[in-house]
């Protein structure tokens, strides 16, 4: 007995007929056997990817693998490709290139074929590599070829089963409301036909080596003249695209090589060795903190799957760990400081507060922007800029986004400056705290599987919210209110602060989550009379931070 209604049917069938996929065509036929047979599970599973379409939101587009308007599959993506073209069109773009690139997970490579061959019918040059690269290397195509916008297929350090679809603009940057929903009509129209109606064309020129080279040039003149060229560093891409591009960087640039994570450095769209691929996620990073102490490494320096983030591990207070984003994002910032570099610098405002203490001190403008980079990357006259998740945007001029290649070539760089004076990186840091406060932060993630239970959490926040927090009394600002006083778009995310406190609360932008981020600040004096009880007494306070917030929260 069949356990779809006929209206359903219908909808599988008008998929199955357009899909041009065996893969996922062969997937959902089997699926509407099975629920034509009374298969509750296969059922259930129809209703799944039905749910949808996915929402084309300021992060493009990103969800698992498979058939349905609610997946990443081939129908979904030659939409998405069809209703970009069209909105640049309604936007006053009747000819140009468009770069196109893709990193190496499944269909990555198919994905930006498609988008090609649309672009190329709707009248645009089609910029397409060659093979897979990493995302910050196709922003940086963007200036490099003059084009008018750029496709990346991606889900970055999302779980194997994932994909993703990145759109940038002319500047570089990434969309920003009110283009997202601009396009996201584009592609309903669209939507309302079949694929095989789309227009494709031939006009799609292959790129590569000559991208690359640019980029790896660009990247390689961040690094100070004086630099010293010996540091022993452990690199991991972490089954991404980063390898080829260090490398290049290596050459280029004259850096004593890296001890490579071997099983990791080539790219596997399964990533084998991590249960999930994010060098923030615990465990992600053992088998580089392994060999970086059996080869008595300086620093471990980690590539998310497409290179666009990056991570750094080295000993701090007697054992290896990964820094905090917050912290690497401070080390960066002090050194770009440091070496007198003029302009904006920038952070997110669920990062720690110390750059913009710095800044203040050494008499540079500071910005406070909402989070992601597609805020981040279009602050004026912007220098650097970072966000606490790991990214850094360290030459802006080029890709205005967050780019872990050109980080790692300033963290490298700073890394051997420091060994060659006889420091360390948390040496550095510790330089840091003593002369602008001890930064402290962490976070309580909340993983839901009812996303009705992240509102009621903000609701309860915005009606009852704490009056103090560690004992002292907290201003409490609704982001959301256009009238909040911060001078940022409207959010939803909830911000307290006190005198030696910052929290923001805000729901995930990617996954299924609700963030509260978390600082504890002492003072330069207090952090003087003994560093290391300071330590202490801030990591003891993001404690009881975590639970007055979860208890706030009713979490």
């Amino acid at each position: 007995m069949t356990l779809l209604s006929a209206e359903r049917v219908a909808e599988v069938d008008d998929w199955i007929s357009q899909d041009p996929d065996p893969g996922t065509r062969a997937e959902l036929v089997d699926l509407r056997r099975r629920a034509e047979g009374g298969d509750h599970d296969a059922a259930a599973r129809i209703d799944e990817v039905f749910a949808g379409p996915l929402s084309f939101g300021t992060a493009g587009l990103r969800a698992a693998l498979g058939p349905g308007p609610a997946r990443m599959n081939r129908v979904v993506v030659q939409r998405a490709a069809a209703g970009f073209a069209a909105w640049l069109h309604d936007h006053g773009h009747d000819e140009g290139s468009v770069v196109i690139g893709f990193d190496a997970r499944h269909n990555s490579d198919v994905f930006a074929r498609d988008t090609a061959e649309i672009m190329a019918g709707a009248g645009f040059h089609a910029l397409l590599a060659d093979s897979p690269i990493p995302t910050p290397v196709t922003a940086f195509g963007i200036g490099h070829f003059g084009a008018i916008a750029a496709v990346m297929v991606t889900a970055s350090h999302n779980p194997p089963a994932d994909n993703g679809y990145k759109v940038y603009l002319g500047d570089g940057s990434q969309i920003i409301p009110p283009t997202d929903t601009q396009i996201a009509e584009k592609i309903a129209e669209i939507s309302t036909g079949p694929v095989s109606e789309i227009p494709r064309g031939e006009d799609i020129e292959p790129i590569g080596a000559e991208l690359i080279d640019a980029y790896v040039a660009r990247a390689a003149s961040l690094i100070p003249d004086d630099a010293p060229s010996e540091l022993n560093w452990v690199y991991t891409a972490m089954h991404g695209v980063g390898t080829r591009v260090v490398r290049r960087l290596v050459d280029r640039a004259g850096l004593s090589p890296f001890t490579g994570v071997a099983e990791q450095l080539d790219p596997d769209p399964d990533f084998p060795t991590v249960g999930f691929p994010n060098p923030e996620e615990p465990g992600a990073l053992d088998l580089a903190l392994d060999l970086a102490r059996r080869s008595d490494a300086d620093v471990v320096i980690a590539s998310d799957p497409d290179a666009d983030r990056c991570a750094i591990a080295a000993p701090l207070d007697g054992a290896w760990r990964m820094l905090t984003g917050d912290e690497l994002g401070t080390l960066i910032g002090a050194d770009f400081l440091d070496r007198g570099v003029d302009g904006v610098y920038a952070n997110s405002v669920v990062s720690s507060t110390c750059l913009g203490r710095m800044a203040a001190a050494a008499g540079r403008p500071h910005a406070t922007t909402l989070t992601g980079f597609k805020w981040i990357g279009r602050v004026p006259g912007l220098v650097y800029g970072y966000e606490e998740a790991i990214g850094y945007c360290c030459d802006p001029q080029k890709v205005p986004d967050k780019d872990g290649i050109t980080a790692l070539a300033i963290i490298w760089s700073l890394a051997a400056r420091l060994r060659a004076a006889g420091s360390s990186i948390a040496d550095r840091l510790d330089e840091i705290w003593l002369e602008h406060g001890l930064h402290r932060t962490s976070q309580l993630a909340v993983r839901v599987a009812d996303l009705s239970l992240i509102t009621e959490a903000m609701s309860r926040l915005r009606r009852t919210p704490p009056s103090s927090l560690l004992g002292q009394p907290v201003v409490v600002r609704d982001l959301d209110d256009p009238d909040n006083g911060s001078g940022l778009p409207a959010q939803n995310a909830i911000e307290l602060t006190g005198e030696n406190v910052h929290v923001v609360a805000r729901p995930s932008g990617t996954e299924p989550k609700l963030k509260v981020y978390l600082e504890v600040h002492l003072s330069p004096a207090d952090t003087r009379t003994d560093l290391d009880a300071a330590k202490r007494r801030a990591d003891d306070g993001l404690a009881r931070l975590r639970e007055e917030m979860a208890q706030a929260l009713g979490v």
